[in-house]
């Protein structure tokens, strides 16, 4: 045994020895911990990248287009919102101060009703970008759809052309359907097409009670106010559309598209035409080059038409579209490349993607042969199918969203 003096030096060393190991492992953990944080925290680049790899990995092979890059960049979206002081919201997370909503939400709406649908609450997707504008145009972007035919991408549409049009599109109104939001808690829309089940339909009134009404390539009102309104909030098109429904229908008195100062163009980009003449109509130009080389914007749009009064339907929304909702055996035959939603298809399904409430006038139902082809025609003369459009897919995908409480369908 040793004697006391000796056993106090040594439990005293013992002591310091501990002292000493509990002292290495508090500097070595927060060592580690420092280097996880730095290395391995959600916000790092590595466990960024790992984090967004994960999030593509998770969706399957038959993702949509586009849908593997929004992942990526929803998932380090979320990563920043989590570094993010709690009172500060990221600039592109922010509503614009017209589209804020206040109050209430809209009761019944149908984002709510697709919601807890179990058919199209697996349809519906309301992340895919309706739009496209300045802040959508970046490299990924290019690169995913530069090989996609139109309108689904842009092959065949150089880069400098998309660059020069895109960059006009840099204000908020250009990423917003609506630049402002209605009094009203819900968001309540119209969407008319030119069917001939309109006319003598006395539709007119109800049509103008909503907030925002949609009319598309022919729309001819004088003459027919009783059955189809005259308000217009947005007129959809594509440049090919337009400019056949000015020379088709001119006997019927149209003979111009609708012009308002609050009234809102929404561009279908079918063709590299369509870009070329919404670069021209903001910076008021003669339309430079193309098929459409010389012709004045001004004629259509009027004088003063700014790049707020431009919509630009985003090539995903269309391909989204078309896959989801539109998705033809048309597309398996030889004129498989001619087959695309017909203008009033995407106008609606637009409205579907923005509006809270969304009624639909002059669009084919089931008793499509009682009426005549569209509303104006003062002979009846029958709904011709040709094989860029499936008007019975449209007619029964119409009918169902209808049966599902979605939308309003305007039948007799």
């Amino acid at each position: 045994m040793l004697p006391p003096g000796v056993r106090v030096c040594c439990m005293a060393r013992r002591n310091r020895i501990c002292v000493c190991l509990l002292a290495v492992l508090t500097v070595s953990t927060v060592l580690y911990g420092h280097y996880y944080i730095t290395s391995e925290s959600p916000g790092s680049p590595k466990a960024r990248a790992s984090w967004s790899q994960q999030t593509v990995d998770q969706l399957s092979i038959q993702s949509l287009p586009g849908e593997v890059e929004r992942a990526a960049n929803d998932a380090e979206e979320r990563t920043e919102k989590r570094q993010t002081a709690p009172n500060h919201v990221p600039e592109r997370a922010k509503f614009p101060p017209s589209q804020e909503k206040s109050g209430s939400p809209c009761q019944g709406s149908l984002k709510s009703k697709v919601k807890t649908d179990p058919l199209y609450g697996e349809r519906f997707s309301f992340n895919v970008p309706v739009l496209m504008w300045d802040k959508h145009f970046t490299p990924v972007t290019w690169n995913s759809l530069r090989d996609r035919k139109v309108p689904y991408g842009w092959h065949g549409i150089s880069y400098s052309v998309l660059s020069s049009t895109l960059k006009l599109m840099n204000d908020s109104a250009n990423s917003w359907l609506f630049d402002a939001r209605p009094s009203g808690n819900c968001i309540r829309c119209a969407v008319v097409g030119n069917g001939g089940i309109l006319n003598g339909s006395r539709q007119g009134k109800a049509i103008d009670d909503h907030d925002f009404v949609f009319r598309l390539n022919g729309a001819v009102i004088q003459g027919f106010e009783k059955d189809v309104g005259t308000k217009t909030s947005f007129y959809g098109f594509s440049v090919n559309t337009m400019k056949n429904s000015l020379i088709a229908y001119e006997v019927y008195g149209f003979t111009k598209i609708p012009q308002s100062e609050d009234l809102r163009y929404i561009f279908i980009p079918s063709d590299l035409r369509d870009y070329l003449m919404l670069k021209s109509s903001i910076l008021g130009i003669p339309v430079p080059e193309g098929y459409d080389k010389g012709d004045q914007p001004s004629k259509y749009f009027g004088p003063q038409a700014s790049a707020k009064k431009f919509k630009l339907l985003h090539p995903d929304f269309l391909a989204y579209v078309r896959s989801r909702f539109l998705r033809s055996e048309i597309m398996k035959s030889k004129f498989g490349y001619l087959y695309m939603p017909s203008t009033g298809a995407l106008m609606l399904l637009t409205a579907l993607h923005t509006c809270d409430q969304v009624s639909a006038y002059g669009f084919i139902t089931d008793s499509y042969q009682d009426f005549s082809d569209h509303y104006y025609e003062r002979v009846k003369k029958p709904l011709l199918f040709y094989a860029n459009h499936d008007m019975l897919l449209e007619a029964k995908l119409w009918k169902s969203l209808h049966q599902h409480g979605i939308m309003k369908l305007y039948q007799r």
